[in-house]
């Protein structure tokens, strides 16, 4: 009865981590009706925020303006951020006190995506701290047709932590350093340059729309995440935090649905405790690659590391294992090479996956597609 009912609810789970989770966008036009008589109750409990951190944390218009956003369209998304939060947190604060960060820069990763480490941008940033290609191969990150290290959750941060002290080493301010996250440190430098200032709120006007926004919306989720109670949320706590998992090197090729079924453990908790191996298979390199488990099943997989093994058949990870079957409602225009670059396939998949015989599609007709094309690109969580 109980797997039962985990099951159900890591279904719940998986579907929410598909809605759109990051929090800034090019918009200025947000609500303003935060009652006037807590803003001196906002910025008291920031001061006392701000004797524990080395970040400046005013409370001004732009945080003012932000936190009303945030705390009135984006609820779902700080929702689903506070589910998970007990599971990422004491991780990310491991790393963070290891290179000597402010722990309160793990709340960037909600900003960036909502706490969901399968998020991906349409500038292709990927992962919990939003990591582009580009920076992944200056952070040592692995990024390949089998591997996405900017999706998990131990490398990735630490990864972050690095570049993050990288940026404060460059900047000298904390703002700075998280405004530099977001535009990149060229921006941010030549913004500074053409203000002749050393502050964010002074080279704010200069900065991009989008990054104008990062740093108070950085602020506004600090305070959220420090007084949750003023704001009534509604939330279901996922049932493991990070001292729950585990990791065990492998020696061979590892079959991620090998494993579930060996282990009884829910592939969609499975997967998300492993969301680096883009098909759903970890191989075996030189780098000793790891699987993340709950700790009561650790044994187990000791017992049974051989049987995993011989059962995972290398070849399938390849084909079609990474891709999910989707039912397309065909569009007046729609051709098959126009559907097959868009859902990332041939024309010939397309026609044997639905027993066409002719190049001809109906409109108005439901054709099946097995594609790698993923639906949870972030949608900022400051857009309208």
């Amino acid at each position: 009865m109980r797997n039962k009912c985990l099951i159900f609810f890591l279904t719940i789970m998986i579907k929410l981590m598909s809605q759109p989770s990051n929090i800034v966008k090019n918009s200025n036009e947000y609500v303003d009706n935060l009652d006037l008589s807590a803003s001196n109750i906002i910025e008291e409990r920031l001061r006392s925020i701000q004797v524990k951190t080395p970040i400046s944390l005013e409370f001004n218009e732009d945080i003012k303006r932000i936190l009303n956003h945030l705390i009135i369209n984006r609820r779902e998304v700080l929702e689903k951020a506070f589910s998970y939060a007990s599971y990422f947190f004491p991780l990310f604060e491991k790393y963070l006190d290891m290179y000597e960060l402010p722990l309160e820069l793990k709340y960037l990763t909600v900003i960036e995506s909502g706490l969901d480490p399968f998020a991906r941008s349409k500038s292709g940033a990927t992962g919990l701290w939003q990591i582009l290609y580009p920076t992944s191969q200056l952070l040592g990150l692995t990024v390949n047709s089998v591997i996405d290290e900017r999706c998990d959750p131990f490398k990735a941060t630490e990864a972050a932590c690095r570049y993050l002290e990288y940026l404060f080493l460059t900047f000298n301010d904390w703002l700075l350093a998280i405004a530099a996250y977001n535009c990149g440190p060229t921006v941010l430098k030549n913004a500074l340059a053409r203000c002749n200032c050393n502050s964010f709120w002074e080279v704010k006007p200069f900065l991009p729309v989008e990054t104008q926004n990062y740093v108070p919306a950085f602020i506004a989720t600090l305070y959220i995440f420090n007084y949750p109670y003023d704001f009534d949320f509604q939330y279901t706590q996922f049932p493991f935090i990070n001292y729950d998992v585990d990791t065990v090197k492998i020696k061979s090729p590892v079959s991620l649905e090998v494993v579930a079924n060996k282990l009884n453990i829910p592939f969609d908790l499975l997967k998300f405790f492993n969301p680096s191996y883009k098909l759903n298979y970890i191989p075996a390199t030189s780098e000793n690659n790891y699987i993340v488990l709950p700790i009561t099943k650790i044994n187990d997989f000791l017992n049974l590391e051989h049987e995993i093994y011989k059962e995972t058949n290398i070849n399938n990870y390849f084909q079609q294992n990474a891709k999910t079957q989707i039912k397309y409602t065909v569009q007046k225009g729609d051709y098959l090479a126009k559907l097959a670059i868009k859902f990332r396939c041939s024309t010939e998949d397309i026609k044997r996956w639905n027993n066409l015989t002719t190049n001809q599609l109906k409109t108005g007709s439901t054709i099946v597609i097995w594609t790698n094309v993923k639906n949870n690109e972030k949608v900022y969580m400051l857009n309208d």
